[in-house]
């Protein structure tokens, strides 16, 4: 994996996958982000509440509340937050039309830190609350 010159980024990972969680949030530390996890809708909320982000992962299939309704919930609390959705379901999702509000891509697990890194950029290209090291 070689390090790249992107813009750093406060960003909340959730997933209720532990490993999953803990994978994601290794490879975007790895480019430089501060990366928060949790690992349901209620906690990523909670996580919103408390401190700020310049954006949200979270997995699509989840107990308790799915990505698209932790999507809808973001947007409420902070209609600018840039959301992406990492999920095993992507194509299910899109052969169903499954409307994402909110939902800015969609990328199939497992993915590549490519993949990701380009995810982000288009997500939120330009805004960071990360401090700059």
């Amino acid at each position: 994996m070689k390090k790249t010159n992107i813009a750093k980024r406060r960003i909340l990972v959730v997933d209720d996958e532990p490993l999953v969680c803990d994978a994601v949030a290794m490879m975007l530390s790895f480019d430089g982000h501060q990366v928060q996890t949790a690992h349901s809708g209620p906690e990523a909320l909670a996580c919103l509440e408390r401190e700020p982000f310049d954006l949200v992962i979270t997995d699509y299939a989840m107990p308790e509340m799915r990505g698209d309704e932790l999507a809808q919930q973001i947007l409420l609390r902070h209609p600018q937050m840039p959301i992406l959705m990492i999920t095993a379901h992507a194509e299910v999702l899109a052969a169903n039309k499954v409307p994402l509000p909110g939902v800015a891509m969609v990328l199939s697990k497992p993915f590549m830190l490519n993949t990701l890194r380009e995810a982000i950029e288009k997500a939120c290209p330009t805004s960071t609350t990360a401090p700059s090291s």
